[in-house]
C-alpha cells in the first residue's frame, strides 16, 4: 500500500475531558466541546507501520468546572487528585508544544474520528491556546479504516481492534492507552487514501 513517499511520524492524538451521567454540564446546558474540558491528551508519535518512537500523557487542571464527576472518573480512571496537580490548558499547550519542537513541513496529527479535532480547535479558540499541531494536516483515521476494511457499522476503536484480532490494552477511555492501541492499527490503514480524507490546518502561526 502507498505511503505517499511521507517518512514523517504521525502523532496520533486521543483526548479525555470532564464528563457527566446526565449529559449535561452544571450549568445544566447539554454536555458539549464547548462546556466539557479537557482532561488528557494522550499523544503517541509513530511510523504509519504502527512503530511507537515516543508517547506522552499530558494531564490537564479543568478551571470551569474543576471538579471532576463520579462517573468522569470511573469512566476516565483520571482521578481529582490527578488533576489538580495538573497545570491549566494553556500552560500544557506550551509544553506539547516544547515537546513537538522542530516538525517536519509533512508533519500530519490523527485521531479516530473528528471529535478530538473539533474539541481541540474549541478549547483552544476559548482558552486563547496555540497547539502547533493546530497548524498541520489532520487525517481522520476511523475513516481511512472503514474505507480499507470496508467495515461500515462497528467501527469504534474496540470493534476495529477486535476485527484485527487483537485486544484492547490499558485503560479503557484513558488518553494514552487510546492513542497507543489506535496505534496497532495504523499497519492496516490503506495510506494510499491518506490525502483523501486529511483535514486542512484551522491554525496559522505567526512565523
Amino acid at each position: 500500500m502507498s505511503s505517499l513517499n511521507n517518512h514523517s511520524p504521525l502523532l496520533v492524538v486521543d483526548l479525555e475531558a470532564t464528563c457527566w451521567e446526565s449529559r449535561k454540564a452544571p450549568s445544566s446546558e447539554p454536555q458539549s466541546i464547548h462546556n466539557m474540558e479537557i482532561i488528557e491528551l494522550g499523544c503517541v508519535l509513530a511510523s504509519r507501520r504502527g512503530t511507537v518512537l515516543d508517547a506522552r500523557s499530558f494531564l490537564v487542571r479543568p478551571t470551569r468546572n474543576p471538579l471532576l464527576s463520579d462517573f468522569c472518573t470511573e469512566l476516565t480512571s483520571i482521578t481529582q487528585s490527578m488533576v489538580d496537580a495538573a497545570p491549566a490548558f494553556p500552560e500544557v499547550v506550551q509544553t506539547m508544544n516544547l515537546w513537538l519542537a522542530d516538525l517536519s513541513s509533512k508533519f500530519v496529527w490523527c485521531s479516530w474520528g473528528n471529535y478530538d479535532r473539533l474539541h481541540l480547535e474549541a478549547q483552544s479558540q476559548l482558552d486563547g491556546a496555540q497547539p502547533t499541531i493546530l497548524a498541520y494536516p489532520h487525517l481522520n483515521l476511523k475513516r481511512i479504516w472503514r474505507r480499507t476494511t470496508g467495515q461500515k457499522k462497528k467501527n469504534g476503536l474496540a470493534h476495529a481492534l477486535a476485527f484485527h484480532d487483537f485486544a484492547f490494552e490499558g485503560a479503557h477511555h484513558r488518553g494514552i492507552d487510546d492513542a497507543r492501541n489506535i496505534s496497532r492499527l495504523l499497519p492496516f490503514m490503506d495510506w494510499s487514501l491518506e490525502r483523501e480524507f486529511r483535514t486542512p490546518p484551522s491554525l496559522h502561526l505567526n512565523q
